[in-house]
């Protein structure tokens, strides 16, 4: 198979056991390059434990886990990510007494694999100041850039995140329920934001707003019992009755 045929991300009959119980079950999923893909599902269906197993935070009990062809599965999540992978989680994971500068900065100094030297500043190289301007001002917190991050209000903190997620310029994006807890004008400019920054990378998202699932995903897979029972185009997703019985019921309209 061709690089440019070689999916983005798979999972090949993943499963995770935590003692007797299984949580994910034989989950196959294949993302081309530049897909916006979406996993939704009940609580409880494991979509966390996909998105731990995937980014490298939790070992595959069986199955096979590739990244742009390579298998992955069984590695740190540092090696995950330097190869291409970055994630964010459901609760906000910043450096509140950091400013937004440093936060930034910070994810873009770790994707290149620098190390602390106290006899080397950080202010002079110019490549790492250039990388962090142009993520702040991708995500529209470069007037922002010197308050610290624990007073930026909710959704700043969240559209901070994803700019560290995205510093390093990973290929493969994972987000975690992005616009948890927001208004819906905030979801609206969140929304925005994702599709602006997954523009030419592949993306999986997990999210519980349907609005937002519908309006951004190019597929969707609905995982119930740690199982995938139907993946489409939203329009598939919205008209299969099997869905519509176990997750999505009066939502699809």
């Amino acid at each position: 198979m061709s690089a440019a045929r070689t999916p983005a991300l798979e999972t090949r009959a993943l499963r995770k056991s935590f003692g007797a119980a299984e949580i994910i079950r034989g989950v196959d999923l294949t993302i081309p390059r530049g897909e916006r893909h979406a996993v939704i599902g009940p609580n409880g269906a494991g979509k966390s434990t996909l998105f731990n197993l995937i980014s490298g935070l939790l070992l595959p009990s069986a199955g096979e886990i590739r990244l742009d062809g390579a298998p992955v599965g069984g590695l740190p999540a540092y090696k995950i990510n330097r190869r291409g992978l970055s994630r964010s989680f459901q609760v906000t994971n910043i450096f509140p007494k950091l400013s937004v500068w440093e936060n930034v900065r910070c994810a873009v100094l770790w994707s290149r694999g620098e190390k602390y030297a106290f006899w080397r500043s950080v202010e002079a190289n110019p490549e790492i100041a250039q990388r962090t301007q142009q993520v702040l001002s991708e995500i529209n917190l470069i007037a922002r850039k010197d308050l610290p991050a624990g007073v930026l209000t909710y959704a700043e903190q969240r559209a901070l995140e994803i700019g560290i997620t995205m510093a390093g310029g990973a290929s493969v994006i994972l987000l975690d329920e992005p616009t948890a807890g927001m208004s819906h004008a905030e979801t609206e400019r969140a929304v925005d934001l994702i599709r602006r920054i997954s523009e030419g990378r592949t993306l999986l998202i997990v999210e519980h707003d349907m609005s937002v699932v519908f309006g951004l995903a190019d597929r969707i897979s609905v995982l119930v019992y740690g199982e995938i029972i139907a993946s489409g185009t939203p329009a598939e997703i919205r008209g299969n009755a099997k869905v519509k019985e176990a997750y999505l019921g009066e939502e699809a309209h």
